[in-house]
């Protein structure tokens, strides 16, 4: 049987085309590799209650994030044990997104203020949020200002809650570390929280959701006073891809579980301002005085 060559020019174009879907299915491969991110939070309670806490929430980041960009989109955890340690990971890039306190976010901005404010936490359309001096549910002390010569329980040295606010309004309130008997740092507001509740310090202060949480568990817990706190605030680190950003910005403000938003006691998470914090950048500039 005779065989038939296709002329050159036909050939030509073949080898063009087949090369061109090659080239396409390369690409289309290339497009559907997974976006992986890193989520860095810090222990303001135990590093497995953290994960589990933020769990549903990377979950529906993941979920937004992916429909915005037609990609998948993982995002693991990177848990930091300490304030500083968090604040670093995010301000050395060592971090794609960061959940932050407002005097954490302070700190990370005099680091490098090249990061970026994706979003806030926002509930019942504020985004104030609480932090609570409590004592153990028997004691006498009645006012803030009955606990000069007493004794309290603050949280990390970084905390905005644990420290900078609270110590603002202890000394607003006429008490100073001077007529304290003693104070210390116990790193974690649910280890303030016990810590107070089993009687090894007079008061402490925390943040309103953990007060509420202990409470409920049984701990022997009693508000004495409150105070208004910024809101947390989501970071990304600087030089993180535009489009990466934009889709995770935007997947913030999709976020609509209530099981992800309530462990955050949140209701949506809404645009920052960098003007939502000064309240918590004059109680850190005044922090001195709480000593003197």
């Amino acid at each position: 049987m005779k065989t038939t060559s296709l002329p050159s020019v036909y050939r030509f174009s073949l080898f063009l085309l087949v090369g061109l879907l090659l080239l396409g299915s390369n690409q289309t491969a290339e497009a559907k590799d997974p976006i992986n991110l890193t989520f860095g939070i810090y222990t303001s309670v135990k590093p497995t209650a953290m994960i589990k806490k933020f769990r549903p929430l990377t979950r529906a980041i993941e979920k937004n994030m992916s429909g915005e960009l037609n990609r998948k989109v993982n995002i693991q955890f990177k848990v930091a044990p300490t304030y500083e340690a968090g604040i670093t990971n995010i301000t050395k890039g060592q971090v794609d997104f960061s959940r932050f306190g407002p005097a954490s976010y302070i700190e990370a901005l005099k680091e490098n203020d090249k990061i970026l404010l994706l979003a806030a936490e926002s509930k019942k359309g504020s985004k104030i949020a609480q932090g609570v001096i409590c004592v153990r549910e028997d004691s006498p002390i009645k006012t803030v200002a009955d606990l000069k010569g007493k004794s309290f329980a603050f949280g990390s040295e970084l905390s905005t809650i644990g420290r900078y606010l609270s110590q603002h309004h202890l000394l607003e309130n006429g008490v100073t570390a001077t007529n304290l008997s003693e104070y210390e740092y116990l790193g974690r507001h649910d280890a303030v929280g016990a810590a107070v509740g089993a009687g090894r310090f007079d008061a402490g202060a925390l943040k309103e959701k953990t007060f509420n949480k202990l409470k409920s568990s049984g701990t022997p817990l009693r508000e004495l006073a409150r105070f208004p706190n910024a809101p947390q605030s989501w970071i990304a680190r600087e030089g993180l891809d535009e489009e990466v950003q934009g889709a995770l910005k935007k997947a913030l403000f999709s976020i609509t579980d209530e099981k992800a938003l309530g462990a955050i006691n949140a209701d949506e998470l809404v645009s920052g301002d960098p003007g939502d914090y000064v309240l918590v950048r004059t109680a850190m500039e005044k922090n001195e005085e709480f000593f003197q």
